[in-house]
């Protein structure tokens, strides 16, 4: 039995349906030209220490789905360029903590203000109507986000 075809507690929504929207709105969504031309992996880890605070490296090989050594070179990059910062574990003095800088901050700032940019001329061209589905939709879809997060994916 698929997602969609699961019984009654999704009768109001088809989950295959909302699997294809999100993923043909992400891959429009990623590829957005922006002003940083910084990698979606490397903006994910920022976004991932901005919104969920300092990390071990092992915690980023988890959410962001990368081998151990393409974290710790990334996270080595990162550092390099002063979006991140590594300080040692206060609950383990043999681990260290991922910490993102204010550089990094602004960076994730700046590209979340410059996809912005790019889907107000999108939004504009929708219905009254479709643009409140979507603002409707926000704190489900936030909500989603975080039982996603919650159960560690």
């Amino acid at each position: 039995m698929t997602p969609s075809q699961h019984p009654a507690e999704n009768a109001d929504l088809d989950v295959g349906d909302l699997t294809r929207a999100i993923e043909n709105f992400n891959r429009y969504y990623i590829r957005l030209p922006t002003v940083q031309k910084l990698s979606f992996t490397t903006l994910s880890v920022l976004d991932t220490l901005a919104f969920g605070g300092p990390k071990r490296l092992t915690e980023l090989v988890r959410t962001e789905q990368i081998s151990q050594p393409g974290v710790t070179q990334l996270v080595t990059r990162l550092e390099r360029d002063g979006l991140v910062e590594r300080h040692p574990d206060p609950a383990d003095g043999r681990a260290v903590l991922v910490h993102i800088t204010e550089n990094g901050r602004r960076i994730g700032l700046a590209r979340h203000e410059d996809r912005g940019r790019h889907l107000l001329p999108l939004l504009a061209q929708l219905s009254p109507e479709e643009r409140q589905s979507i603002a409707a939709a926000l704190p489900a879809l936030t909500r989603l986000a975080e039982l996603g997060a919650e159960a560690g994916w």
